[in-house]
């Protein structure tokens, strides 16, 4: 508070006036400058619909998971955060390795993923996605 000529107490006001240009100006801003984020997914280019080729047996790998989430690599059970480490070892032997990713019908979602992930990881990039059996 502030004393006038008189001595007597003032009240100090703060302008508010011009308070809603401002807000609404910052509102704009930070609309217009801000980048949102897109989740893309997980890159995979697929192949034309009917095209085949074939492949030598020796350079195919097999990933089963069945509907509890058990992973087979070859017919060898793995856990799941195994896959990356012997998915490299094998792409140092054969670098023309293709993974072939076979799931059942009621494998969980997230399971699935998280293969994939491993894969990627392993930076096998050929990789094959077999239909589930039903």
């Amino acid at each position: 508070m502030l004393l006038d000529k008189k001595g007597k107490l003032k009240a100090l006001e703060i302008p508010t006036s011009s308070l809603a240009d401002i807000a609404f100006l910052l509102l704009i801003f930070f609309l217009v400058t801000t980048t949102i984020d897109i989740d893309k997914g997980i890159g995979l280019v697929l192949p034309a619909k009917g095209e085949t080729k074939e492949v030598h047996k020796q350079n195919i790998t097999n990933l089963l998971i069945n509907a509890q989430g058990d992973v087979l690599l070859d017919d060898s059970p793995i856990e799941i955060n195994l896959i990356k480490a012997r998915i490299q070892q094998k792409l140092a032997e054969r670098p023309n390795l293709i993974v072939s990713v076979k799931t059942d019908e009621n494998t969980d979602y997230w399971i699935y993923i998280k293969v994939l992930d491993q894969l990627k990881q392993a930076n096998a990039s050929r990789i094959s996605i077999a239909e589930p059996e039903r």
